[in-house]
């Protein structure tokens, strides 16, 4: 699996801003891949860093939003027989959620748990434009902070 994960990633990399947006798509669907590493080799090969920006958080954003359509076209007793959520625990996170509405969205980045919200929201029926909105701000922001993580850490070389 590691040599399919390298290939990918070369692979990606060779494409620039589309491989850099289908890493980021990947990313935010329910497949692990780093992405980030994507991005960040590709400004150092001296992609335009808004650009790299650009077409991770669109991809990112886009596969965030596979898994709030994967919530909407669902049942929520699908979600007890196939993953092993009770619908105690789908309660309490639909409480949780509700108060915040699709901006909750916004934490859509977070490792492990950015599925699961914009799953929930998706089979919540939050309002797409928001969500959308929302996830596409935090995951932009996250890839924001990746970049000056990066260039603050060359420079220090």
């Amino acid at each position: 699996m590691e040599g399919f994960l390298d290939t990918a990633t070369q692979l990606c990399i060779d494409w620039g801003y589309w491989g850099l947006f289908l890493s980021a798509f990947v990313a935010g669907s329910i497949v692990p891949f780093s992405s980030e590493a994507v991005m960040v080799v590709l400004v150092r090969l001296g992609l335009d860093p808004a650009l790299c920006l650009l077409a991770a958080a669109t991809g990112n954003t886009a596969g965030g939003m596979t898994c709030y359509w994967i919530g909407h076209l669902g049942k929520r007793e699908w979600f007890g027989r196939y993953l092993g959520i009770g619908e105690k625990q789908l309660d309490r996170a639909g409480r949780f959620l509700a108060g915040k509405g699709a901006w909750s969205a916004f934490f859509a980045f977070l490792p492990y748990v950015g599925e699961a919200i914009a799953i929930l929201l998706g089979l919540m029926r939050s309002n797409v434009w928001i969500t959308t909105l929302a996830m596409f701000a935090g995951k932009a922001l996250r890839y924001v902070a990746v970049l000056y993580a990066v260039q603050g850490a060359i420079s220090l070389l």
